[in-house]
């Protein structure tokens, strides 16, 4: 009998040639598709096949094909999204990517199909649902250390997913300069900081979590319980 291992999209982001490092000046014009490596190392570690999805895509002929979803890290959403003005922080915006991933997440809604989120991921999903964002968080924007560096503590939340998986308290690195303000309808703050801004959140009804710090990149990632959360999930779908 054949066990087949599920597919798990991730988003990725869109890039400029001559914002690439190192990239060639006749590719100047050209634009590029760009991921986290270490997002698919962790779902193949947990059992999963990591599937890239360019953002000229459509959702919808995707979807059906998948059984998971890992919204993954990446650049400030526009303000627009939630009823914002732009503050004076607020760095660099991709709304090819903003539109591409709220449509998937109304193609997921509609089929239920489980989805973790990672730092941008947590604030997408957040935003999707009505929520609204801080758009800038200096303390949280450490920056000046290796990204597998633990800054600070965060308390997950008694009876939550997070705790369950992660135990009720957890040392974190933090990359983010933005955080959640107002949650969305049918999150919960499942984990927070000593400072209280939100380091987790899952949903009430539908199989979706996601954290603000970057699990992908400590040095834990290849066991990270998200990622086999994920798979797991994505695999109770193919029963």
């Amino acid at each position: 009998m054949v066990h087949h291992k599920p597919l798990i999209g991730i988003t990725g982001r869109r890039r400029k040639g001559d914002k690439l490092r190192d990239s060639l000046k006749v590719m100047n014009h050209l634009f590029f598709d760009a991921y986290w490596v270490d997002d698919a190392q962790g779902i193949i570690a947990a059992g999963g096949i990591p599937v890239f999805l360019p953002l000229s895509l459509d959702p919808a002929e995707i979807i059906p094909h998948l059984n998971g979803i890992l919204m993954s890290g990446g650049a400030d959403i526009d303000p627009q999204q939630y009823g914002a003005e732009p503050e004076p922080e607020l760095q660099a915006i991709e709304p090819i990517r903003d539109e591409f991933e709220l449509s998937l997440l109304e193609e997921i809604y509609q089929r239920e199909i489980p989805v973790a989120g990672i730092c941008r991921g947590l604030q997408i999903l957040n935003v999707h649902a009505g929520g609204s964002l801080y758009q800038h968080v200096p303390p949280h924007a450490v920056r000046d250390k290796a990204p597998s560096t633990r800054v600070h503590d965060i308390t997950t939340e008694k009876g939550s997913i997070l705790e369950k998986l992660y135990g009720k308290r957890l040392e974190v690195n933090s990359l983010h300069h933005q955080s959640i303000k107002t949650l969305g309808k049918q999150f919960s703050a499942s984990a927070t900081s000593n400072d209280g801004i939100v380091e987790g959140i899952e949903h009430s009804q539908l199989p979706i979590i996601a954290v603000q710090w970057h699990p992908e990149m400590l040095d834990t990632s290849d066991s990270d319980p998200i990622f086999k959360w994920l798979v797991s999930k994505a695999k109770d779908r193919m029963i």
